[in-house]
């Protein structure tokens, strides 16, 4: 039995609480003053205007499921299996998954995916995997990031804030992207592919819950080194995407529309330039959404459509950037 997945829906959940950067870095001089820390920074540095903040009280579950229940709604039917794919978590034990599915009321088998910013690519994998080999006919793919709570507010010297930076562009919110079985030859999910180097794991953390730091000493904070961080993509390059496109039979300049998970402005455009992609081709989320992680790349897809950028029968590529690190890059015709 064979077949290939086809998006069937793509949604999303953005809270309504904004925080600016300015805010971010008003409170951050106002909670430590006695370390002069520079005031535009983080804008001049990422293009980050803004950030969404969870409602008081929502956990990472309500994200997912708020996406999922939209997803659900745009394309009504059965879910074979759902997948919560995220940086973040509810617990860790149980699978945030089955929160994720009581929440949403669904009858069916569950699994978390897990890997950094290329969660919910890596969840999209998986899923064309098993309908593809017909395990399952719709795979309801959900995403709640939640890194709101891992902001470091106070700070030992300016060494703990350069390394804190990346939680104050970060953004919380939800995606959900719905797969399901088609036999239309040429359609769905062409293929995709991954690469990790691994040996930069260390560059980026955050060290709390798991068996290195169980009982969160010292909190639960983001602890990246950006500098290094932005030296190991570099490394590695973006050549996989060209690749993937290309082993599939096509070529860069067919591409309707190219997806790129965004943590920073600058980075976006260096990546759309070496692949030669005409900015119109994108969507820039970094500076009104701020960095969603896993749900960036959903993001960009909703907009694209909503914008008329894609339609049916669009041939669109997803570029994953992951701590960790790892690369991924999926082909999909819509």
């Amino acid at each position: 039995m064979s077949g290939s997945a086809r998006i069937a829906a793509v949604a999303t959940y953005l809270p309504e609480t904004i925080r600016s950067t300015g805010d971010t870095e008003a409170e951050l001089r106002r909670l430590n003053p006695e370390l002069a820390l520079p005031t535009g920074l983080v804008r001049r540095l990422t293009g980050v205007e803004r950030v969404h903040v969870r409602p008081d009280g929502w956990q990472t579950s309500d994200l997912a499921a708020a996406a999922g229940r939209r997803a659900l709604d745009e394309s009504p039917g059965p879910v074979d299996l759902l997948l919560f794919a995220s940086a973040s978590q509810d617990l860790i034990e149980p699978a945030t998954s089955h929160i994720v599915s009581a929440k949403l009321g669904l009858d069916c088998p569950v699994l978390d995916v897990k890997n950094a910013c290329n969660s919910v690519l890596n969840a999209m994998q998986v899923a064309d995997a098993l309908i593809a080999t017909g395990q399952y006919r719709r795979v309801l793919v959900v995403s709640g990031e939640q890194p709101s709570h891992a902001v470091r507010w106070r700070l030992d010297d300016q060494q703990q804030f350069f390394r804190s930076f990346a939680g104050y562009t970060m953004s919380d919110g939800g995606a959900a992207v719905l797969l399901e079985r088609t036999e239309a030859a040429g359609a769905g999910v062409l293929g995709s592919r991954f690469i990790a180097r691994s040996e930069h794991w260390a560059v980026g953390t955050l060290p709390a819950g798991g068996s290195v730091n169980p009982h969160a000493e010292g909190g639960a904070y983001f602890d990246m080194d950006g500098a290094a961080l932005q030296r190991a993509f570099a490394e590695v390059g973006v050549g996989l995407v060209e690749q993937t496109v290309s082993d599939l039979g096509h070529d860069v300049t067919e591409l309707d529309f190219v997806a790129v998970h965004q943590v920073a402005r600058s980075y976006h455009d260096t990546i759309v330039a070496v692949l030669g992609i005409d900015p119109a081709r994108t969507v820039v989320t970094i500076g009104e959404h701020g960095n969603l992680a896993s749900v960036s790349l959903p993001l960009q897809l909703q907009l694209a459509s909503e914008r008329g950028l894609v339609g049916p029968g669009s041939l669109v590529a997803l570029v994953g950037l992951a701590g960790g690190i790892s690369l991924g890059a999926m082909l999909v015709r819509l």
